[in-house]
């Protein structure tokens, strides 16, 4: 089976449970920028030295598949997509993150005020996930305000995704 289904050529793409929309849909909008979050950590994945910083990352990219999952599945869709056994996001998955956090923080890492990005290249790759979550974190803001979004969860998620990602960039120009 080829990847090339001539679908989206009218301009449109698939959600979830055969629902199509424009590839400008604010929905597609904000999976993407997820989709380029998820990548975004790989490239950070790849490019890190340290063991604590890559196995943490390889956790936290099957939770954006979780997280894309269900922001393409439109909110009168989602009763569906629970029953046919797909996760949602969830306060555990935030807590994940959280746990994360602490650990960290606990190391009393050093940071005077706001970093500069670019100490080196894995702590310059985490910076710019960063920076990726936070787009994604607005777009999926915007799909909240627009009555879109029926789990505020996910909003958690990335807020705390962000911060993660922030303090590991500066535990690595610790290291």
């Amino acid at each position: 089976m080829s990847i090339v289904t001539k679908h989206g050529d009218d301009g449109t793409t698939g959600l979830m449970y055969n629902r199509r929309v424009s590839k400008g849909h604010p929905r597609v909008e904000a999976c993407g920028v997820v989709d380029e979050l998820n990548a975004a950590l790989g490239l950070a994945r790849a490019s890190a030295r340290h063991p604590f910083v890559r196995d943490h990352l390889l956790e936290i990219q099957p939770l954006l598949v979780t997280l894309m999952g269900e922001l393409a599945t439109r909110p009168e869709d989602l009763p569906r997509y629970a029953k046919d056994g797909y996760s949602l996001v969830s306060r555990q998955m935030t807590a994940k993150l959280d746990r994360l956090i602490q650990e960290i923080e606990t190391q009393q890492i050093s940071s005077k005020g706001w970093s500069t990005p670019g100490e080196n290249p894995s702590s310059a790759t985490l910076d710019l996930a960063r920076t990726v979550c936070r787009r994604a974190e607005r777009r999926v803001c915007a799909l909240q305000e627009a009555g879109q979004l029926q789990n505020s969860e996910i909003i958690a998620f990335l807020n705390r995704l962000s911060d993660a990602l922030w303090l590991l960039a500066r535990w690595v120009e610790n290291q």
